[in-house]
């Protein structure tokens, strides 16, 4: 495919950018982007202003909807990176905290769950799981690209270090599988979804329906979940933080533990967002389905409680 061998190449020129050089045109990419009005960008924007409306002024937005550019600008050209990435150039990325957390979850040998988001460098960071630990091929349940060629070249990526693609949709099969074979699932638990996948939780202050999936595998695998995020610092490597293996909630009731095991994944996810605001991804609707739903067949304004399954 054409366009696929054309992205590849293009990828492969990125990548041998030096890492602060290519983070310094993504910046200046960013403030480009930032600037331009178009759906992403006021996705972005309102927001914002739907979590820090109350205690930052219009201009503390925008320029936060900068930064937030900025950060994904610097992704563009910091993740071709994995093509080079080795054990001589490690340190030049990214350094750990914490490993002695995820080593001690894997030494369970029960599988696991590698909580996250769409947060720092994510897919750096898996790359980095992938590569640095002695995890049996590990693997990350995502949503397929919609344009092909894009997808194939995400997909080598993602898959250079052995890790497995797991699409989302019907994923939950799958990722039992992979687990009772004793491999580490990544999960990103903080995008949007339909009412009758997820639970509404808080996240920043509104109700989110988040995926329901990764509380209810995980209560029953009773394989280990392990929050793990990367965090950009100043000097431009990512710190890889490893967060001890969640305690789940077990009460007996299966509703009530989805629910509160899933409110608890999404408070950690909530705790990077709140302190490195511009590192998370703000161009996504993620409170676009709502805890209600009009009666359309009447003429009223009465509203019902969705479901929850």
């Amino acid at each position: 495919m054409m366009i696929y061998r054309l992205l590849h190449l293009f990828v492969q020129i990125i990548s041998r950018i030096p890492f602060r050089a290519g983070q310094f045109c993504g910046r200046m990419l960013g403030r480009l982007f930032a600037m331009i009005t178009m759906r992403r960008t006021r996705i972005s924007l309102n927001n914002l202003r739907r979590v820090f409306g109350n205690h930052l002024d219009g201009d503390e937005i925008i320029r936060l909807k900068r930064k937030v550019a900025m950060h994904f600008g610097q992704m563009l050209f910091e993740t071709p990176h994995i093509l080079r990435l080795n054990s001589a150039n490690l340190d030049k990325y990214v350094f750990f905290e914490n490993e002695e957390n995820f080593l001690k979850a894997i030494s369970k040998k029960r599988g696991g769950f590698v909580l996250t988001a769409h947060f720092g460098n994510w897919e750096l960071m898996s790359a980095v799981l992938a590569f640095s630990f002695p995890i049996n091929s590990p693997a990350v349940v995502v949503r397929p690209i919609d344009f092909l060629a894009a997808d194939l070249l995400i997909r080598d990526l993602r898959s250079r270090f052995g890790t497995k693609i797991i699409p989302k949709q019907h994923a939950i099969r799958s990722v039992m599988k992979a687990v009772k074979e004793n491999r580490i699932v990544g999960i990103l638990l903080d995008q949007n979804v339909d009412w009758y996948e997820g639970v509404f939780v808080p996240f920043l202050g509104q109700p989110a329906c988040t995926n329901k999936g990764l509380a209810l595998m995980a209560l029953k695998t009773k394989a280990p979940v392990i929050p793990v995020f990367s965090v950009r610092e100043a000097d431009g490597r990512y710190r890889i933080i490893f967060e001890k293996e969640i305690d789940l909630i077990r009460t007996g009731n299966k509703i009530r533990d989805i629910e509160e095991n899933t409110a608890l994944f999404t408070e950690i996810i909530e705790k990077y967002v709140r302190q490195y605001p511009d590192q998370w991804l703000w161009f996504h609707e993620r409170w676009k389905t709502k805890p209600f739903c009009r009666l359309s067949d009447t003429g009223d304004m009465k509203y019902v409680e969705s479901k929850r399954k």
